[in-house]
């Protein structure tokens, strides 16, 4: 454990957490349209929101500036824990397979990309689901992050709290899995290539490349779990295939990527502003 670096874990968290401020409106926004439209639920069944800007500007006029940061408070805290997790797993066990950045190949990296995703989705879950609640409700929810967070135990029990936790390892072994082998396949690809060196604009690039990639795989499975983690007492979905069969029959296949472009306009600049930030701490001498 001597041999474990530290530096990954600090500077993943920070960079999480200031990706995650950048881009929480666009969230937001993903996860209002991903919710609207369902058949079985009559709170959700209305069609409000004809696209993210449209989202963004409807929940700005009618709830507030304040309210497109509902749920902030969960969402950095999820980032804190989850992005800590995730950079620092992922690179510790890469550094396990292979000792040389320069050995890595795109097995080692999906791998270990795959099982960083897991564990650090699951440690994070319930952070996850009061993120969703919270976003979904707008300002209907009242009093504090813990308050909230209470309420949901209460009601629910801890299997609330862990609601969807299959599906969000699911999704982040998914997105992690592609995001981080992609970006680091990329930088190194580009450094060789003898054209860029490990510049802010190699960086900049491979993260863009990343976003698009995680955002095409991971949508139809975050689609399910946003509409898993938002559904209350009574299910209306029995589970991730059933979800996922209704979403299909009731509202077509292309519902499966409802909220795409906010996904991708939120993924797109999240790793940008990610790994410009964790390429930047890594220069620190500490």
């Amino acid at each position: 454990m001597s041999n474990v670096n530290w530096k990954p874990f600090v500077f993943g968290g920070l960079a999480s957490v200031t990706a995650e401020c950048g881009t929480f409106p666009i969230d937001l926004a993903k996860t209002r349209l991903q919710v609207q439209g369902q058949v079985g639920d009559s709170k959700y069944r209305e069609i409000r929101y004809r696209g993210m800007l449209h989202a963004i500007a409807r929940v700005g006029r009618e709830e507030g500036l304040m309210a497109l940061y509902s749920g902030i408070a969960p969402a950095m805290l999820r980032q804190a824990s989850y992005g800590t997790i995730k950079i620092g797993t992922y690179q510790s066990l890469k550094r396990l397979l292979v000792d040389r950045p320069e050995d890595e190949t795109l097995l080692t990296n999906v791998a270990c990309g795959v099982l960083s995703g897991v564990i650090s989705s699951s440690i994070a879950n319930p952070t996850d689901v009061l993120k969703i609640r919270m976003q979904a409700q707008g300002n209907v929810i009242q009093g504090s992050m813990m308050g909230n967070f209470i309420n949901i135990y209460q009601q629910e029990g801890t299997r609330g709290l862990w609601k969807g936790v299959s599906l969000t390892a699911q999704r982040a072994a998914i997105v992690v899995g592609v995001e981080l082998p992609v970006y680091d396949i990329t930088k190194k690809h580009l450094i060789m290539s003898g054209h860029m060196g490990d510049t802010v604009y190699t960086h900049f690039l491979s993260s863009f490349l990343c976003g698009l990639a995680g955002a095409l795989a991971s949508n139809p499975v975050d689609v399910v779990r946003t509409r898993m983690m938002n559904q209350r007492g009574g299910a209306l979905y029995q589970g991730t295939l059933d979800c996922l069969l209704q979403t299909w029959r009731s509202e077509g296949f292309m519902a499966l990527y409802k909220g795409f472009f906010p996904n991708w306009l939120r993924l797109g600049p999240w790793n940008i502003i990610f790994f410009l930030t964790y390429e930047q701490l890594k220069k620190i001498n500490v």
